[in-house]
């Protein structure tokens, strides 16, 4: 199909379209600040004077990590790049601590290589058991079940998404036209022939069988909240007005246990590794001596 659409129609497709690791980063970036987030530092410097265990951030440090923190402001931005720089020092000094040696995997550099043997080593994390998993599914039934199926024709009337006066001449036409199929659906595929800018207009509008990811975001939570039949109203996309006929609508079936397990188990086990790394930061940051900057650490002694 032309790119103008973006539905997929035309080839009896569907429509107006379009296990995961947790990087240690991320988990840095999770360590909760002290409140409010603070830098130590006059308004007379340019970047903070900041120390760990009396090893120096310096302000070139500072300046290159900073284009990665996009913030409102530039003291928050500080902060940000400032708190990566402290949490990267303290992993660095604990594993020059423990003498670990190196195994760089494929597409690590030293430092990811580094920082994931210290991770696995000091970060213990409980697997989650069959029993906890059931007892999420149990408690989430109503996340898992399978996409509909809807069978949908369309009538394209394309518009450019910031041309505001095509937009308000092709709605008053999508208005017509549904209308006129209010009365007349038996004109559904004449009419998409005429006036429709998808290519589906030569099979009558139709965009096949649509499940949910097969169609652009703005469109899709419409199209999904309608009953079969006509549309009472014209439904709006990126790509101008579609007036809609839904012909058939197939409701989705809870999804068993088993179909699903890996995913619970996937999910479950990121949150409490996730959760895990965070506090072990934590007592990293409560462990030392950093100056120039608060973050919030935790009290217990450091893992041994």
């Amino acid at each position: 199909m032309s790119s103008g659409c973006g539905c997929g129609g035309g080839n009896g497709g569907g429509g107006c379209a379009s296990s995961t690791v947790v990087e240690p980063e991320l988990a840095v970036e999770a360590v909760e600040v002290a409140a409010p987030a603070q830098l130590i530092a006059s308004s007379e410097q340019e970047w903070p004077i900041i120390s760990v265990n009396e090893v120096p951030i310096s302000p070139q440090a500072m300046a290159q990590e900073l284009q990665y923190h996009p913030a409102a402001d530039r003291e928050e931005a500080v902060f940000m790049a400032a708190r990566v720089l402290v949490i990267r020092e303290l992993l660095q000094q604990r594993i020059a601590e423990l003498g670990l040696s190196l195994q760089v995997g494929a597409g690590e550099n030293e430092e990811e290589a580094a920082t994931r043997l210290l991770l696995e080593r000091e970060v213990q994390v409980p697997e989650c058991d069959e029993a906890t998993c059931l007892r999420y599914y149990d408690s989430n039934r109503g996340r898992f079940h399978s996409a509909p199926l809807l069978a949908v024709r369309h009538i394209l009337l394309e518009c450019a998404p910031d041309d505001a006066e095509a937009r308000s001449q092709a709605l008053v036409q999508a208005e017509i036209l549904q209308q006129r199929l209010a009365q007349f659906p038996e004109q559904f595929a004449e009419l998409a022939l005429k006036h429709s800018a998808c290519p589906s207009k030569a099979q009558g509008g139709e965009l096949g069988q649509i499940s949910k990811g097969q169609t652009v975001p703005e469109l899709e939570r419409q199209l999904f909240t309608l009953a079969p039949g006509l549309a009472d109203k014209p439904l709006e996309s990126r790509y101008g007005w579609h007036v809609i006929s839904v012909d058939q609508r197939i409701e989705g079936q809870q999804l068993p246990y088993e179909a699903v397990a890996t995913a619970i188990r996937t999910q479950l086990q990121q949150g409490v590794w996730q959760k895990a790394v965070v506090q072990y930061l934590q007592t990293l940051i409560g462990a030392a001596d950093i100056r120039g900057i608060q973050l919030q650490g935790a009290d217990s002694p450091l893992v041994q």
